[in-house]
């Protein structure tokens, strides 16, 4: 018996290794979930009942589990069946093989503390006068770290009962449409269904002593929808004064996009510093404007349709942080300007050189939420679309977007938008996508402009913060500011342009980018006073190391000097008293990098790039 039971594990120990954990031959359909928890305890008991379609012939499948839970057993057709735990992978095999097109109901029953490091997607915390919560939250991968669950993005459940068993003083939050609170004893077994596709990372549950209330408002297809919050009892007050103001964000996503895509909607409070789009149930740690309209945004862009991978989960994360600055553009609250908002989400996304809004590693949970990329950059890149094509196209392709059948309750990829924009109007978009969400950095801008009776001559350099990409093309706004105002549009399509144009009026100033859309750091526009030909310093033996010598090629009366880093932070300033053809700058004491000059002289300035070699 002994011998027999070795023989047995080798067999199966051997099989995980070799087990490449396929889980494309089934399709979820629904899933019955029963949870037994405790807030005062960490621990979880599960029941997970699944009913899946067969897509290829097979006498197994495989979802996912922690190791750190025990399955107790697997009942199909009333009987245990085998399966192998490992690898935080779940193998669970049948007697027979199952036909293509056949519908089977399997029920895990498991138990235990969940892993409480790494993804923290199980969370037993406190609050207000020392009551324990417990909170889910599986964004990306920590879904199987508390149940069974087939976690991927290629396979969304149709619809899902979610029963959750906890002491009768603590109220359950969940998704979808609270069914049924039933007091059996000491304990309240609490039922939610959600009737839509679902992905795994978005099923949540918290459980504490919440108090509850509805806000209701109108919508497109529900004219008194429900806003269901949870929220502590301690923050009864502040939460019942901001939830009702989600109402006109809620009603402008509803109305430039598509009619909101569930049955309900709702908020619960939880103790992480920031908020998660459960599907119809945000998890919100404040009721702050932009963290509830960033989360109401998910609602369609991330659930309604979600990213296909995570290398795209800049289409749920980009969109939701552009909506929250389309209800600051729209005023739908007072807490900031369009313009400080733009230029705070600018100044976040230039603080660095490098960076793509495409995620390439997916392996580092800090990569797939990177803030300053995925959030910041990916919204002003829609911004910088958006002031590239005008409104029309753009909010035209981005309905067609959220509006494509085949995208509905379904998954996406950055290919599937760009085709959305494509079908628009003419625009080169894969230039702009491959520059600007696959590729890293931003364009450095030095703009000089001159004047001569009716002729107005510009030339535009630029220069790129990273070696990705060698020139963002780009429309570049000018206003003109002088008896009357103009705008000029150029289009910048290489590192060094001239333009000219015919204007019947003098210039007072010219302004660049005045709406604040792109994205950049370091760029300037100025004057110069050569009418003939640009005007050119040189920096002598360039890289240096130790002295930065400028040469002029004409007698020059210099009144300020400033040398920045490539992020455009100032490292030295002079205010020499100088008038000649060449300047030498003492005491530089710089590490190796790149450096920009910036000179001013009585009528212009000039800026010009140094690298510094050790």
């Amino acid at each position: 018996m002994k011998l027999y039971i070795l023989l047995f594990l080798f067999f199966f120990a051997n099989l995980s290794l070799a087990q490449n954990y396929d889980n494309t031959n089934y399709d979820l359909k629904y899933h019955n979930l029963r949870w037994t928890v405790d807030p005062a305890i960490y621990y979880i008991k599960g029941e997970v009942g699944s009913m899946f379609q067969i897509i290829s012939e097979t006498d197994n499948i495989v979802m996912e589990l922690s190791n750190e839970l025990k399955v107790d057993s697997i009942i199909y057709n009333s009987k245990e069946i085998n399966f192998l735990h490992a690898d935080a992978h779940l193998i669970i095999y049948f007697t027979k093989i199952l036909a293509i097109n056949t519908l089977h109901y399997i029920t895990i029953y498991y138990q235990g503390k969940p892993s409480s490091t790494g993804n923290r997607s199980f969370v037993q915390d406190k609050h207000g006068d020392n009551i324990p919560i417990i909170w889910t939250l599986s964004e990306p991968m920590g879904a199987k770290d508390w149940w069974a669950c087939k976690q991927t993005l290629n396979d969304k459940i149709d619809s899902i009962d979610i029963y959750i068993v906890a002491p009768k003083q603590y109220n359950v939050a969940s998704n979808g449409i609270l069914i049924s609170e039933e007091i059996n004893q000491e304990q309240k077994i609490t039922h939610w269904k959600h009737k839509h596709l679902i992905t795994p990372y978005l099923i949540a549950f918290a459980v504490t002593n919440y108090s509850i209330y509805s806000d209701f408002l109108v919508c497109m297809q529900n004219k008194n929808l429900e806003v269901l919050n949870y929220v502590y009892p301690e923050k009864i007050d502040y939460a019942k004064e901001n939830t009702p103001k989600i109402a006109q964000t809620f009603q402008y996503y509803d109305s430039i996009f598509c009619a909101y895509p569930f049955e309900r909607y709702g908020h619960a409070q939880f103790n992480f510093g920031g908020g998660m789009e459960h599907q119809t149930m945000s998890f919100m740690y404040n009721f702050s404007h932009s963290l509830m309209a960033h989360e109401l945004a998910h609602q369609w862009f991330g659930n309604y349709i979600t990213c296909g991978s995570w290398h795209d989960i800049w289409l749920n994360e980009s969109f939701a942080t552009y909506l929250d600055g389309l209800t600051v553009e729209k005023k739908l609250t007072t807490e900031i300007t369009w313009q400080q908002w733009k230029q705070n989400r600018i100044s976040e996304i230039t603080s660095q050189n490098d960076g793509s809004v495409y995620v390439h590693d997916t392996t580092e949970h800090y990569s797939i939420f990177n803030y300053r990329m995925v959030y910041s950059k990916g919204a002003m890149v829609l911004n910088l679309l958006r002031s590239e094509i005008g409104d029309s196209l753009f909010f035209k392709a981005v309905q067609n977007y959220i509006n494509d059948k085949e995208l509905a309750y379904n998954f996406a990829l950055t290919d599937d938008l760009i085709a959305h924009f494509k079908n628009v109007s003419n625009y080169d978009y894969d230039n702009f996508f491959n520059d600007w969400i696959f590729g890293e950095g931003y364009p450095i801008y030095e703009i000089l402009w001159t004047k001569a009776e009716n002729n107005l001559k510009v030339i535009v350099k630029q220069t790129t913060s990273h070696p990705s990409v060698d020139c963002f093309e780009l429309k570049l706004p000018l206003l003109i500011k002088g008896k009357k105002d103009s705008l000029l549009i150029l289009n910048n399509t290489s590192n060094y342009q001239e333009f000219n144009f015919e204007i019947d009026f003098y210039i007072d100033n010219i302004i660049f980018d005045m709406e604040n859309n792109i994205i950049t750091r370091g760029s300037f526009i100025s004057e110069f006073f050569t009418s003939a030909k640009e005007f050119n310093i040189e920096i002598v033996s360039n890289p240096i190391k130790e002295t930065l010598e400028i040469s002029f090629p004409i007698e020059m009366k210099i009144k300020e000097i400033t040398i920045l880093n490539i992020n455009g932070q100032i490292i030295k300033e002079e205010d020499p008293i100088f008038f000649g053809k060449k300047y030498i700058v003492q005491s530089l004491n710089l590490s190796a990098g790149v450096y920009i000059i910036n000179l001013v002289t009585e009528k212009q300035s000039f800026s010009k790039k140094f690298i510094v070699s050790k």
